[in-house]
């Protein structure tokens, strides 16, 4: 399996994750239609948030990489910084 973070901060973050949680329904179809979609999850912090994409493969966390920036530039009410990614093999995963 592949993980991919995307942290964001900074300018319009903390505002994409209150939009994030508004629209969830639409975020989820939007990332769980990705190729070997396995999981997702937006977690808020004190300066804006992370989201964790978990697919079979690469191939899936780059499609949800694309549409994740696609979306934000879409429906993001202001200018937000791009986020930091940080990608790699899933060495332990469980849970539902």
């Amino acid at each position: 399996m592949h993980a991919v973070v995307r942290s964001y901060s900074g300018q319009g973050a903390s505002e994409l994750f209150g939009l994030l949680e508004q629209r969830a329904g639409e975020v989820e179809d939007l990332i769980g239609g990705v190729p070997g979609f396995v999981s997702y999850a937006a977690v808020k912090t004190a300066d804006g948030g992370v989201t964790v994409t978990i697919c079979k493969g690469k191939d899936g966390t780059d499609e949800s990489s694309r549409r994740a920036a696609e979306w934000v530039s879409e429906n993001s009410p202001g200018t937000i910084n791009p986020p930091v990614i940080s990608e790699g093999s899933t060495v332990v995963h469980f849970g539902s």
